[in-house]
């Protein structure tokens, strides 16, 4: 079957010359000097706090630099109600059983220039799902792909997935060219995504440079490129905004809010929730009895003033005001045990300074638990050693900053993959038979308002327990310069820059 060009895209092939005669990329890869004329406009300077650890790789959380930068998509991509709606597949259909799906790609281009076709999606989609380890999306799913034509891909499940479009947005499942996937396991992203900026040059894990594709299916981007650099000290972002040194500037901390002027700074709810993870699996908190001691001697509203200065909420649960569904189905937690007293137990409670409200809120729980006749330990840690330490049993506790729609959108897939007996991130360790019930019961449904339902009975369970003991749902507060325009504020921080973002 032949693809139907499309009059964008012709129009798009004439146009180039001309484009690529104004804004021509230096021999760097960095753009030339012509490429921040005021009549384009500037490029944007952004400033992110978590660099690339696993170089660009998109089967771990470097997938979510790409997504916030506007380099890689996917199939599918998120609104913000959560709903997923197209992006490089402009329609889908499932079978009865929801084990097949059909996705039908729109005309787009790989930023190397050759064309997004059936047979590119479905292998990018099978590297994926062989990857080691798998991307955290595909908890507990194993997915087959294949084209049927040049358009539609088929995508299978082995059990029923009902969700598999919320799962396909999820940025670690982002298509790239063929020539990104190299022999050594490897995949290359610079130049080879589907996204409206594309990567030129990376200076290890402190900078990178982006320019503008043309060949964007989804028009032009009005920035000519992005200059960005990883800066994890919260600190130093807010000084790189107020300075003028960046025009974007991540997660900017409570504590520096004051010193910047008030209409630089932007808060929206998100799914994040701050929470305290406890071991169940080794240590003391594998009694029941210490884990609610442990709960009760915790005041979340406390943490949400002082911590964090009213830009947090105190939690209710593990889904909080940014899924509006969430308080209006939330079940009273099931099951809990009776608080036995610590009687003096040591504990260590881990957390990572790269989210400088963090080792705030360990220092205000290792109060609240020492005066409940724990004794408490604080380690801070590297956050990635924080929970590989954590999903190894090596800590009692750790206090931990979760998006808990990051991975699916799904608030099913995410519960399954934090707490039940086989879950891949599972920092509490919890192995528990009714959660596990409630879970896959919940995991069966493909009527939304029953899965939200479902899922709540599961949170309420999951809670029972006291496995995790939610503190606050967190507010992003990202810093943005006066002079940017259309900048995106993401309930699931999965992208900050767009086609209309500008200086």
């Amino acid at each position: 079957m032949m693809r139907t060009p499309r009059r964008r895209l012709i129009a798009g092939l004439f146009l180039a010359p001309v484009l690529t005669g104004c804004f021509a990329s230096g021999a760097d890869g960095s753009p030339s000097s012509g490429s921040s004329g005021s009549e384009e406009g500037a490029r944007l300077r952004v400033a992110l706090a978590f660099g690339p650890t696993e170089h660009y790789t998109p089967y771990g959380q470097d997938a979510f630099i790409m997504s916030r930068l506007g380099v890689s998509e996917g199939l599918i991509k998120l609104d913000a109600n959560g709903t997923a709606i197209p992006a490089l597949a402009e329609s889908w259909s499932s079978d009865k059983d929801g084990r097949s799906w059909v996705f039908t790609l729109r005309d787009a281009r790989f930023q190397d220039g050759t064309a997004v076709t059936a047979t590119a999606v479905a292998s990018a989609l099978t590297h994926a799902a062989e990857a080691e380890p798998p991307p955290a999306a595909l908890s507990g799913v194993k997915l087959t792909a294949q084209a049927l034509d040049e358009d539609r891909v088929w995508v299978g499940t082995s059990t029923a997935d009902p969700v598999l479009p919320l799962r396909l947005s999820n940025p670690s499942l982002a298509i790239f060219s063929p020539k990104a996937y190299e022999k050594n396991g490897t995949v290359n992203p610079v130049g080879t995504a589907t996204g409206p900026f594309e990567i030129t040059k990376i200076t290890g894990d402190t900078e990178a440079a982006l320019n503008r594709f043309d060949g964007y299916w989804d028009g032009r981007a009005q920035a000519p490129g992005i200059d960005v650099r990883f800066i994890a000290d919260g600190t130093a972002r807010a000084n790189a905004l107020r300075t003028g040194q960046v025009d974007i500037a991540q997660a900017i901390p409570v504590s520096q809010i004051a010193s910047l002027d008030e209409d630089t700074v932007h808060e929206t709810d998100t799914a994040r929730d701050t929470s305290l993870y406890l071991n169940t699996r080794s240590g003391p908190f594998t009694d029941p009895g210490l884990r609610a001691a442990a709960r009760e001697a915790i005041g979340n509203s406390v943490i949400a003033k002082q911590v964090y200065e009213g830009y947090a909420q105190p939690a209710k649960g593990l889904f909080g005001p940014a899924l509006p569904w969430a308080a209006g189905k939330r079940v009273a937690p099931t099951g809990r045990a009776k608080a036995t007293a610590p009687g003096g137990k040591s504990i260590t409670i881990a957390t990572y300074s790269t989210r400088p409200e963090l080792p705030e809120v360990a220092q205000v729980l290792q109060q609240d638990l020492q005066k409940a006749g724990f004794e408490v330990k604080l380690v801070v840690r590297g956050d990635s050693q924080v929970e590989s330490d954590m999903l190894a049993g090596k800590y009692d506790a750790a206090v931990t900053s979760r998006n808990m729609m990051l991975d699916t959108g799904d608030p099913v897939s995410v519960l399954a993959s934090d707490f039940t007996c086989h879950g891949t991130y599972s920092l509490s360790r919890l192995c528990d038979k009714n959660v596990d019930r409630l879970v896959a019961a919940a995991q069966t449904e493909s009527d939304a308002a029953k899965r939200q339902d479902a899922a709540m009975k599961a949170e309420a369970a999951i809670l029972g327990t006291d496995a995790v003991i939610p503190l606050v749902h967190v507010k992003a507060v990202q810093g943005i310069g006066k002079s940017v325009e259309g900048a995106l504020f993401s309930w699931d921080e999965r992208q900050y820059v767009g086609t209309g973002t500008r200086r």
